[in-house]
């Protein structure tokens, strides 16, 4: 299902840049639009991660490195039967993590440094167990391409901008251009669209893998333990977040409250941890749970 959701994507984005190329350039503006979509896909698919990793600066660390972070992962990776991920470390105070990838075989996990001063061992465990679930149900792939694609949509409203102050080139000989009108529609749409996309891809699956990390290390209440206290140290300590990656990390980097909480790429903290606090006790009651395969 990810994998359709993640080439659905791939083809509403080539759609989008051909009809915003034809409401600024014309039909000139559309292949020329068409075709750069294409190598976006293209890019997207192949180096999306990357990109990623290189704007948040990580740092590919060896085992020697971070000793006990590999020793939990590993030890996780085994419960969840995947293969080892490469391991990044963020040189920034503020606590957080996401992981990244083309699939379980081509993935990596990234945690700042802030998140390894923080959490203790359990907690940590449950953090990284989310991540891992993240993995195993290839959301990173599509989480990956989905922060592309709302840095796309939101240099096509730069576009638009430019195509408002030129007006002119939105119309070719035939008229067939929107002009301003397109320009226009690109400049008011094209944020809120990125938004939306970001929220129905991450809020989901945010909860999905809360669930999936809890069953993996067997500590719902460690995890919800770790997100209240990443939540209330990220109020102390801004993260400095591109917005088109924010639904890519556990917890929402941007603060907000009132009308930015609701359009929060992230399910509130609250649900998060009643429903984490619901699994402690359902796996009181029936036993420790089974590792989801």
């Amino acid at each position: 299902m990810n994998s359709i959701k993640t080439f659905a994507l791939m083809f509403v984005l080539i759609l989008l840049f051909a009809w915003a190329g034809r409401a600024i350039g014309g039909q000139q503006g559309m292949v020329m639009a068409f075709v750069f979509a294409v190598g976006t896909n293209f890019f997207m698919y192949w180096f999306s991660d990357s990109i990623v990793l290189m704007m948040y600066k990580a740092k590919l660390v060896k085992e020697e490195e971070a000793v006990d972070l590999y020793r939990v992962i590993k030890n996780l990776t085994i419960k969840a039967n995947l293969p080892m991920p490469k391991v990044y470390i963020i040189e920034n105070p503020t606590p957080n993590a996401f992981a990244t990838g083309r699939d379980p075989a081509h993935a990596a996990v990234a945690v700042t440094r802030g998140i390894l001063d923080i959490l203790n061992q359990s907690e940590l465990e449950g953090v990284l167990a989310h991540e891992l679930s993240h993995v195993k149900h290839r959301d990173i792939l599509l989480s990956t391409i989905a922060a592309t694609f709302a840095g796309a949509i939101t240099m096509l409203a730069r576009i638009g901008q430019f195509g408002l102050m030129f007006g002119g080139m939105g119309r070719d000989r035939d008229n067939e251009g929107g002009g301003g009108l397109g320009a226009l529609l690109i400049i008011l749409l094209a944020p809120l669209a990125a938004l939306l996309i970001q929220m129905s891809i991450s809020r989901s699956r945010e909860y999905m893998a809360d669930e999936g990390g809890a069953k993996i290390s067997g500590r719902p209440l460690a995890l919800a333990n770790a997100l209240k206290k990443l939540v209330d140290a990220g109020k102390q300590i801004p993260m400095a977040a591109n917005p088109s990656t924010a639904h890519m990390f556990i917890v929402n980097p941007l603060t907000g409250a009132g009308l930015a909480g609701l359009f929060s790429t992230h399910p509130p903290l609250a649900r998060r941890i009643e429903l984490l606090e619901k699994m402690e006790q359902d796996f009181k009651m029936s036993g420790m749970p089974k590792i989801i395969s």
